[in-house]
């Protein structure tokens, strides 16, 4: 299959873990990659490697080079498979923590999503094609101290996801969305959080590749809300239920796992 003919298939945060298993998966799918990441020598290895991919460095945090994806991502006739894919976490207390670190998070999380959805929507839609998988988070679910804006920017996807997902079906769209909603993963984000993984239970990890692969069975499925693991999916039958006043304990009791930082 030429290039020409190949199905365009964009991932965000493409250098490493989910997104850059994302952009394996895809390329042995047949799609074209265009690999979207803030570090040009991953992507330089990465797109090597690949059957059929490029690559822009863009840190999507900067309107100007968000405006640059956008626009690539306007002039690509086939682009039928966008992953929403870059994002952190800054752990800590929110007023301890720079507001520069925490207006990324919001920019990637939720300007950055909120433009390039946008701008593939519009062509998706009218060639009656495509996917979008928002990778969230189960902190989506939650509230939790240490987390705030972690959890409140995830929150957002799922909400912003689930709604585009009614509304492609309200117009009778094939066009998917999805939120995917990990939770304990093994790549480098914790690493990059500052987050000590010895403290988390070993049955809570899953591995980059269970998470893809459950995101792409969602999609086939048009799941609207993905959430990889049946220890993550009984935990969310659950919590959603208990009074107010008994999440606050949980989250009191055991928010305190992802610091590392002593308390003062």
């Amino acid at each position: 299959m030429s290039t020409e003919s190949r199905p365009v298939a964009l991932v965000t945060g493409a250098s490493s873990g989910i997104g850059e298993v994302f952009a394996r998966k895809l390329s042995r799918l047949g799609y074209h990659l265009l690999l979207v990441a803030r570090r040009r020598d991953r992507l330089e290895k990465l797109s090597a490697e690949l059957k059929s991919a490029e690559f822009l460095t863009a840190d999507l945090a900067l309107d100007s080079d968000l405006r640059l994806v956008e626009n690539r991502i306007a002039a690509e006739s086939n682009l039928q498979f966008l992953v929403n894919n870059a994002g952190f976490g800054v752990v800590g207390e929110f007023y301890e923590k720079d507001l520069e670190s925490q207006d990324r998070m919001h920019r990637l999380h939720i300007i950055a999503i909120e433009r390039l959805t946008h701008a593939a929507l519009r062509g998706m839609v009218a060639r009656l094609k495509g996917n979008i998988v928002n990778v969230s988070s189960v902190a989506g679910f939650l509230t939790t101290p240490f987390n705030v804006s972690y959890c409140a920017t995830k929150a957002w996807i799922n909400s912003f996801s689930e709604g585009l997902h009614l509304e492609l079906k309200a117009i009778h769209s094939p066009v998917r969305v999805q939120a995917l909603c990990p939770g304990f993963t093994r790549t480098e984000f914790h690493q990059a959080s500052d987050i000590d993984r010895s403290t988390i239970p070993r049955s809570l990890w899953m591995s980059a590749e269970c998470v893809v692969d459950t995101s792409l069975r969602g999609l086939r499925r048009n799941r609207a809300i993905v959430v990889p693991g049946w220890r993550y999916k009984l935990f969310l039958a659950v919590y959603p239920h208990l009074p107010r006043s008994w999440k606050h304990f949980v989250a009191l009791k055991y928010g305190n796992v992802r610091r590392t930082e002593p308390r003062p």
